[in-house]
């Protein structure tokens, strides 16, 4: 049974507490309205922001003296209690209020006059907040957790500022002067949106460079040299589930995408790192149940590569182990689409890691094998080499097993595997349902059979999976050694 790509269901934006905005002050008014450190530190901040604040106190305190003398006149102090008059026209409206009732008062003023309003520490009579803030401007990171808690916020801040260098501030400096200039340039979207994405990357590659005429000028070029309407496809390696385990690459491609064509099984939480305009379609191939034909994927991934749009074809694990990535990069390579891989965290090595195990413990295990145990025609593949598998000193990852894993076993054994080699079956690997049950290789499809496992799983097999329970593997190490003395 086959079916089509579909697109995405709608509201993948998770909801959101506030909405994030930013503001344009420059030349309106702000009042601002107390005699507390909070209130002159609000109005100073929507002083740099470029309003005209006026801060309402019967007299200056301490705290509001220091940002006086700092604002350059871009303050003003009047010097009695606000009143509901005061808030005509301006354009946003703070307060430090002493309870609740003063609270209500001023909220009440606001309203009346069509002002959003903020008092300071009581987020229930707020229409907006102030986050804690990143500052490279133009470039500005907001940060809020709508009220919950403002130190969280700050330690969010401060890890922030470590990762974002000063120098960005001169390269934000520097597309707000260039954008015009690009934006007149005889080009498509598409060509402009990829001139930016040139420009992003050398700004994150030299931080502590200032941007020269030079590189406007290579903006300038990249724009005549390229006239390309034909798009790319990228296969990208989401990884077994946890999405901290994508690569830096990965998330480039996902958020410079256009389109997704994605599998069923991959996480949603991969997702979130795609750019919020990107189309998402579900091209997911499940076993033993409607699926889309590998073929149709691939006309579609090329069709839509072929009209201009940036593809990133998303898969669960590596696109490159058992992911038919090869179908897919001929497709492209026949069809003159430009095609580029970035791998990912293939099932087993997730599996592992969060086994903490080493499927190539130098007791154990002298070769690691992943294996597929489904073929075309959805059975036990015939051309399995069932003496390599059978290797008391391998390690073996077998993908796509469940169906078939009773027939593994029984073949293994039939080889010469041990029937008590250690196994490990772990369904949904790295994500938070992720479940992990020892067992053997005799006893492995009961495991199964008994659990009724319906997630993705991955089926370890060998002597270094002993590692995971220390007990067996200090047996394991001691038959080792006596075998060896004989």
């Amino acid at each position: 049974m086959s079916r089509t790509p579909s697109e995405a269901e709608p509201g993948r934006i998770a909801p959101l507490s506030v909405l994030p905005v930013f503001y344009r002050l420059g030349g309106k008014r702000a009042l601002v309205a107390g005699e507390s450190a909070g209130t002159a530190w609000k109005a100073e901040l929507l002083a740099a922001a470029g309003a005209a604040v006026e801060v309402y106190a019967p007299a200056v305190f301490d705290e509001l003296a220091e940002v006086l003398a700092r604002s350059e006149g871009r303050i003003r102090h009047v010097a009695r209690r606000w009143s509901p008059a005061d808030l005509a026209g301006a354009a946003l409206a703070v307060a430090d209020a002493a309870d609740e009732a003063e609270a209500q008062a001023f909220r009440d003023a606001a309203k009346a006059a069509g002002v959003p309003v903020n008092i300071v520490d009581r987020p229930a009579f707020c229409d907006f907040q102030f986050g804690s803030i990143v500052n490279r401007s133009p470039l500005v990171v907001g940060i809020s957790t709508d009220g919950a808690s403002p130190v969280f916020a700050q330690a969010i801040r401060a890890r922030i500022e470590t990762l974002l260098p000063d120098g960005f501030r001169r390269w934000a400096e520097a597309a707000k002067a260039w954008r015009p200039l690009v934006q007149s340039l005889s080009a498509s979207f598409a060509v402009r949106r990829r001139i930016w994405e040139r420009f992003a990357r050398e700004a994150l590659a030299r931080p502590g460079d200032e941007p020269t005429e030079s590189d406007r000028g290579a903006l300038v070029a990249a724009a005549a040299a390229d006239r390309s309407t034909v798009g790319s496809v990228v296969l990208v390696g989401a990884g077994p589930g946890d999405p901290e385990l994508l690569t830096l690459k990965a998330v480039r491609a996902l958020q410079s995408a256009d389109v997704i064509l994605h599998d069923d099984l991959v996480a949603e939480p991969v997702l979130d790192f795609a750019r919020r305009e990107a189309r998402r379609m579900v091209v997911g191939k499940r076993g033993r149940r409607p699926s889309c034909k590998q073929d149709d994927i691939n006309a579609l991934m090329v069709s839509l590569a072929a009209g201009g749009k940036r593809v990133v074809r998303l898969k669960g694990g590596d696109p490159l182990v058992f992911g038919r990535a090869g179908e897919e990069i001929a497709a492209c390579r026949a069809a003159g689409i430009p095609v580029e891989v970035v791998p990912g965290v293939t099932a087993a090595l997730g599996a592992a890691a969060r086994l903490a195990v080493s499927l190539t413990h130098r007791d154990h295990s002298r070769r690691l094998q992943f294996v597929t145990a489904h073929s075309r025609q959805g059975r036990l593949p015939d051309d399995l080499d069932w003496k390599a598998l059978a290797d008391p000193a391998a390690t073996t990852a077998v993908y796509m097993g469940k169906a078939v894993l009773g027939e593994l076993a029984q073949k293994l054994v039939a080889a010469g595997l041990d029937p008590a080699t250690p196994a490990i079956i772990v369904e949904y690997a790295t994500r938070a349902e992720e479940r992990i049950f020892h067992a053997s290789v005799g006893t492995m499809a009961g495991v199964l059979a008994e659990e009724a496992l319906e997630g993705p799983c991955i089926m370890l097999i060998g002597a270094a999976l002993a590692e995971a329970r220390p007990a067996e593997a200090a047996a394991i190490v001691e038959e080792a050694l006596a075998r060896a003395q004989a």
